[in-house]
């Protein structure tokens, strides 16, 4: 009987490891940094008018058709997005949790003062971006409500260009994404020289230094690619 038990409590154990949780959150961060820039991409498409987005945004639903349904690939993402942010939540807090309750206040000192922007504003940058994919989702996805007087409910819901150029007229629309953009940036900027670390691939001082170059120029990608679209429209260049 015993025999039977210890392999599974040794399994068990392992999945609570340091090294998993490290693991679990690099491929995780991965798996969003792919969809970020996928994301951004269909964004820039904006530019190219509203005939040009809309048609791309109806074949992000046919995608995959006939072997998937309609909108069968987008539902295959948000669960692979779901789960890993669960994933990556349950390894990020756990992972603050023990190093708080582990470290001395010499230790902690010393760390900081090494420490780059986007190390130190890790936990509350994810929390923030947590928030925002929250409220991007309900604006933009669920609700998709018409918060400019000037374009009506029935234009937004037919159009998802409309939708974009009504929401980022606004100046404190674009204000609140820029923002967002921002703690985007700091948190990939780590993020990704993070995941990279962990997979061993920060071994040797220029690979250690090719990982911080890929985590800034990740980051100043995804946040210029971001921020284009809705300054053009501020700025009337687009819509």
């Amino acid at each position: 009987m015993a025999t039977t038990t210890a392999p599974a409590k040794r399994r068990t154990r392992a999945r609570d490891t340091t090294v998993f949780l490290k693991f679990l959150m690099a491929t995780t961060g991965i798996v969003f940094i792919g969809y970020v820039l996928l994301h951004m991409y269909g964004n820039l498409k904006v530019f190219a008018g509203q005939e040009a987005f809309d048609s791309y945004a109806h074949h992000l639903r046919t995608f995959g058709e006939p072997i998937l349904p309609y909108g069968g690939m987008l539902w295959i993402i948000r669960i692979v997005l779901v789960a890993s942010i669960l994933g990556h939540l349950y390894a990020a807090f756990t992972l603050w949790s023990r190093a708080n309750g582990a470290r001395s206040q010499r230790y902690a000192v010393k760390k900081a003062a090494k420490a780059t922007l986007g190390s130190r504003t890790m936990r509350w940058g994810g929390v923030a971006i947590l928030v925002f994919v929250v409220w991007h989702l309900i604006h933009f996805t669920i609700v998709k409500p018409a918060i400019n007087a000037d374009v009506s409910a029935s234009a937004i819901a037919e159009s998802p260009f409309t939708m974009m150029v009504a929401s980022f007229q606004l100046w404190w629309m674009v204000a609140i994404y820029l923002l967002a953009m921002i703690a985007l940036g700091l948190h990939l900027s780590h993020g990704t020289f993070s995941a990279q670390q962990t997979l061993g691939w920060t071994q040797t001082a220029r690979g250690y230094q090719r990982a911080r170059t890929i985590g800034y120029v990740v980051a100043a990608v995804v946040v210029v690619g971001f921020a284009l679209p809705p300054l053009a429209i501020l700025f009337g260049i687009v819509g």
